[in-house]
């Protein structure tokens, strides 16, 4: 794969959409991409353990948790189990925790904040639906690109050069 450089895909892709800077890299990987899959919930990672559980073939778990700062919705458990699927990242519009953790998980991902606390889990959320935060609209099958610069969104793969 080739290496991502958030800036060099605006420059070389202006369409591309960006999202607010409102995300710090705790994963072990620095920069990834991949196509987008979604989860939709507040305070219940349910769904996100559901997910990761599966294969991931590659794509970026985006996490809609409502922006909460008082639970974390990934922490290391869920994060080796992603990384052992094959998933290529997890962004959470939220929390995630185990941090030292995450940093030797080969995983990307990227969140808002750590916090100690876990989620709790009714069973409740969504999945594979448009979900809406820092400043864009994220839907299943776009493609996502992320590094210590930003997160920036396109309907398709990008050709990136090397």
């Amino acid at each position: 794969m080739s290496h991502i450089v958030t800036p060099d895909i605006c420059d070389a892709h202006p369409g591309v959409r960006v999202l607010d800077p409102l995300f710090a890299n705790f994963g072990g990987v620095d920069a990834f991409c991949g196509p987008v899959r979604t989860v939709k919930c507040f305070e219940d990672n349910s769904r996100v353990k559901e997910a990761v559980a599966e294969p991931g073939d590659g794509a970026v778990l985006v996490v809609d948790g409502g922006g909460s700062l008082r639970c974390a919705l990934l922490g290391d458990m869920l994060a080796e189990k992603a990384a052992d699927n094959g998933w290529a990242g997890v962004i959470v519009y939220g929390c995630v925790r185990d941090i030292d953790v995450l940093a030797e998980t080969e995983l990307g991902v990227q969140a808002l904040g750590a916090h100690p606390r876990r989620s709790d889990k009714h069973g409740e959320g969504q999945r594979d639906v448009a979900v809406a935060f820092a400043g864009v609209t994220l839907r299943p099958g776009q493609w996502v690109y992320a590094d210590n610069n930003g997160i920036v969104v396109a309907e398709s793969r990008l050709t990136l050069d090397v």
